[in-house]
């Protein structure tokens, strides 16, 4: 059997790993984390140009027919280089949620604007509870005349501060998923206000989002009244594959800066990785990149296929992912020793980015039990 990647796909594992290289060094990264919004809209318009946000769409929207297995590729590189940018939330959780729960004509007037990078898209989905289950979504949605009407709050929306629209969870009816509708609501609407949080990751930004009576057409509730959290949870399963493959990448590189370093430190006459105490740690990393790296890959060719242990696939890969890299990333600090702690050494931006990815869209616990919910324990 043949586990590998396609000629196709090394060829743009190549094609983003050169772009990246040149166009995103760690000082590019640096200033975007002190810019008012960590977005670069001319290197996004690049990353456009190079086809990544249309990998995954359909032709008939602008798209290259691809699939997440393709996006696995570039989005490892992106972890890599700890590039700012808003691929995951735009493309990998708004547009998958949309191109697989939406209306023809919702697909048509937005998922090209995704694909040619004109738009930006992102999911509005946590509360003040800090769940990120159906259970969670409680900011009610009343219907007035053939319209709704938002009121409430929204949490750690990814990008929300350059995004032109949002996929807006709310409750419309009682019980737990079937009481979730789904609307499709512009940043820039009357009535809605975004206000950037504080995060420890500076290069990937959330933001609050405020509902004053926003009013939402009948004709943008996406899926159908009431059956908003089945069609999310499509998306949600894509984006963890999508966060999954970036924390793969995140965590090859602090391993393989960890052995560099290694290799060239001396102490006491020897290279640090001379010692088994510094060498088996970086043995210990491999092993959990590598088993990340298999979780993801079987994830992402999952939700590929629809197969129906896709959702527990993604939420193994999350769960694994998430855990692999906050300990390689913790432990390449403790092997860099003291200048792994400064802020001049860029282990720091690695670390932040695994917390980043570890907690957004549920940590290891929560997608652990997702997991033995899957085999009914």
């Amino acid at each position: 059997m043949d586990f590998g990647f396609s000629e196709e796909q090394e060829l743009l594992r190549s094609q983003a790993r050169d772009f990246l290289d040149r166009q995103v060094p760690t000082s590019a990264v640096r200033a975007l984390m002190a810019s008012d919004s960590a977005h670069d809209p001319s290197l996004y318009a690049r990353m456009v140009d190079l086809g990544w946000t249309a990998i995954p769409f359909p032709e008939q929207y602008g798209g290259l027919g691809l699939g997440m297995v393709d996006m696995t590729v570039v989005l490892e590189e992106l972890g890599r280089h700890v590039a700012p940018s808003p691929l995951i939330s735009s493309v990998a959780l708004a547009g998958m949620t949309l191109l697989h729960g939406g209306s023809d004509a919702q697909r048509q007037q937005l998922l090209p604007g995704l694909a040619s990078g004109e738009s930006i898209g992102t999911v509005a989905l946590v509360e003040q509870s800090g769940r990120w289950d159906a259970h969670g979504v409680q900011m009610p949605a009343r219907p007035s005349g053939d319209s709704w009407v938002l009121s409430g709050e929204k949490l750690y929306v990814a990008d929300a501060h350059i995004a032109d629209w949002m996929l807006v969870a709310a409750r419309t009816g009682p019980g737990d998923g079937d009481g979730v509708t789904l609307f499709v609501v512009d940043t820039a609407a009357p009535g809605v206000t975004v206000r950037q949080l504080k995060t420890m990751d500076q290069t990937r930004r959330v933001a609050s989002v405020s509902f004053a009576d926003v009013t939402v057409s009948a004709d943008r509730v996406v899926g159908g009244e009431g059956r908003g959290w089945s069609v999310l949870r499509r998306g949600i399963d894509r984006a963890l594959v999508a966060i999954s493959a970036e924390l793969c990448g995140v965590a090859q590189r602090a391993m393989e800066m960890s052995v560099e370093y290694a290799k060239t430190r001396q102490q006491f006459g020897r290279p640090i990785g001379s010692y088994q105490a510094v060498s088996h740690k970086c043995a210990d990393m491999l092993v959990a990149v590598e088993s990340a790296k298999s979780l993801t890959y079987h994830a992402a060719w999952a939700v590929d296929n629809d197969v129906p242990e896709a959702p527990m696939a993604a939420a193994m890969a999350k769960a694994y992912a998430s855990d692999a890299a906050r300990k390689v990333t913790g432990d390449a600090i403790q092997v860099h020793g003291g200048i792994g702690f400064t802020w001049e050494h860029d282990m720091h931006l690695y670390f932040k980015r695994a917390k980043w990815g570890e907690t957004t869209l549920g940590d290891a616990v929560y997608h652990r039990e997702r997991v033995a919910q899957a085999l009914e324990l």
